[in-house]
């Protein structure tokens, strides 16, 4: 018999706060993140702003932060995301529970500084054309194929889920996935089936990714992904709007604690919402172009809906993958259509990102989270910037105002980068 699976804890860290409820606060309150770049000197790029955690420090979090000093940013995230989750759930003692059934699972990918030899690359680059030896092609290659093998002074994709296991006692199923945008949220889903089929009792899941660094932002520009509205930063996020030229990028962690039913009650765990539906596909298409018709997209959310036992009626609020480009908004709100019909027009969708930016492999869990606060509080955040409506984007995506729907049932969208399809539901948790 397939097993229950509950969220008892979750942490994050994003551009928008470090806890739960400064992120929901925010994004309720329709703030945005997104300003010059800090990082380096982006001045002379076709793109100067984005979406950055300013002030972290791990210290903050870990009393022996010292020992991850060698680490880029990706792992320093996760740690302290992974902190504020297993302490959530009540887990963080390790003398708690039979650790050899808890795991982890994370999604990531390129850190902050692990890209030495790439990095230096740039040197010999026109940083305002982004021209010179990291051309495009060796960028998708870099995104796409990056686990050949390790570079000097690089971490390899698993290495944030290997720490995460360690510090926090953590020893069952260990596992990391990197599909880009939709990676935190795949590996929330795989980690649900491990729980399901009863590999483990509790995993700690999620993501966590920094890539505001000159070769990320020189790279998506020249894959022509980033917006250029140098002149307007805070405005340049607009999901769904006919004047949207590209995504904002920007970086972050979020973790949850996905637990079985019966454990987490046997506890007395808080829980906070049950994961009942993961939908996965392939668009089989292009890399960096979803399929026009959004057909992996449609299944991966035809899929979820199944998975969790309901009807596209149930579903009564939608997170968007939403980045703000061109094709991925009128390419989701094409497979919205194809799985709701006609009542696509009568559920509330929102963008995340609108407020965040694109956290790229944290961007899934992070909106996750958002999604189980809103079930909570029978509030959805708006998608702001929204000014001028797009033909092809005719659904109703909450224009820049947050809207009170008490709802049962939401849906997480999550497209990444070479086709990736995630979706996944989060229902109030019924005993």
């Amino acid at each position: 018999m397939r097993r229950r699976v509950v969220i008892t804890g979750m942490g994050v860290v994003t551009p928008l706060g470090w806890t739960v409820d400064d992120l929901f606060t925010s994004q309720i309150e329709g703030r945005t993140a997104v300003g010059p770049i800090s990082r380096f000197d982006a001045r002379t790029f076709p793109t100067t702003f984005a979406s950055e955690v300013t002030g972290f420090e791990l210290g903050k979090f870990l009393r022996d932060a010292e020992r991850y000093a060698h680490c880029g940013l990706n792992t320093h995230f996760a740690l302290a995301a992974g902190k504020m989750a297993m302490e959530d759930a009540g887990l963080l003692n390790p003398a708690k529970g039979n650790r050899s059934r808890m795991g982890v699972y994370l999604g990531s990918g390129e850190g902050s500084d692990e890209f030495p030899a790439l990095v230096r690359g740039l040197a010999h680059a026109s940083p305002a054309s982004g021209t010179g030896p990291v051309d495009a092609g060796e960028f998708t290659r870099v995104m796409l194929q990056w686990m050949d093998g390790p570079r000097e002074g690089e971490q390899e994709m698993h290495t944030p889920a290997g720490h995460i296991a360690e510090t926090f006692a953590l020893d069952g199923p260990n596992q990391a996935c990197q599909t880009a945008c939709a990676a935190s949220s795949q590996a929330i889903g795989e980690a649900v089936e491990l729980i399901r089929w009863n590999d483990a009792d509790v995993m700690v899941a999620g993501g966590s990714h920094s890539m505001i660094h000159p070769l990320g932002v020189s790279g998506f520009n020249r894959l022509t992904a980033l917006s250029q509205r140098s002149d307007s930063p805070r405005t340049a996020s607009r999901p769904f709007d006919l004047n949207r030229d590209g995504f904002v990028i920007g970086e972050g962690a979020g973790l949850v604690v996905l637990e079985e039913l019966e454990h987490a009650k046997k506890r007395g765990a808080t829980i906070y919402a049950e994961l009942t539906g993961y939908g996965t596909t392939a668009d089989a298409y292009r890399m960096t172009d979803p399929h026009p018709e959004g057909r992996g997209a449609i299944r991966a959310m035809a899929e979820a809906i199944a998975d969790a036992g309901l009807k596209p009626a149930d579903i009564g609020y939608i997170n968007a993958h939403g980045t703000s480009t061109q094709a991925n908004d009128s390419t989701e709100t094409a497979g919205i259509k194809g799985v709701f019909g006609d009542a696509a027009k009568k559920v509330p969708i929102s963008s995340s990102k609108s407020m965040l930016g694109h956290l790229i492999a944290a961007a899934g869990v992070v909106e996750l989270v958002i999604c189980v606060m809103a079930l909570r509080k029978g509030v959805v955040p708006p998608t702001i910037n929204y000014e001028t409506p797009d033909p092809e984007c005719d659904l109703d995506y909450v224009p820049n105002s947050a809207r009170e729907v008490r709802f049962r049932h939401v849906l997480s969208n999550s497209f990444g980068f070479g086709g990736q399809n995630i979706a996944l539901i989060a229902s109030k948790f019924v005993d």
